[in-house]
């Protein structure tokens, strides 16, 4: 994904936290995406990318506009 503005709530950065994953991981997956695709269960769609530390994650988001994007959830995958 090329440059994106990512929009934070209170509400998403707690929501990804129960998830064990940071506002600064769920930021760099999004900006160095291993891959796309559509989530089954929402329709909306996901990256895969890796964590600084390495650690493999999805994140769940909404399309805001053309540069920014609103993240729902995210969390380890193998």
């Amino acid at each position: 994904m090329p440059w994106v503005d990512v929009l934070w709530t209170d509400e998403n950065e707690r929501h990804l936290l129960t998830n064990g994953v940071s506002r600064d991981e769920a930021e760099y997956a999004i900006r160095h995406p291993i891959g796309y695709d559509v989530s089954e269960s929402t329709g909306r769609p996901i990256v895969f990318g890796y964590t600084e530390a390495g650690r493999k994650i999805v994140v769940v988001f909404e399309q805001v506009d053309k540069v920014t994007v609103y993240p729902i959830t995210a969390y380890d995958v193998d």
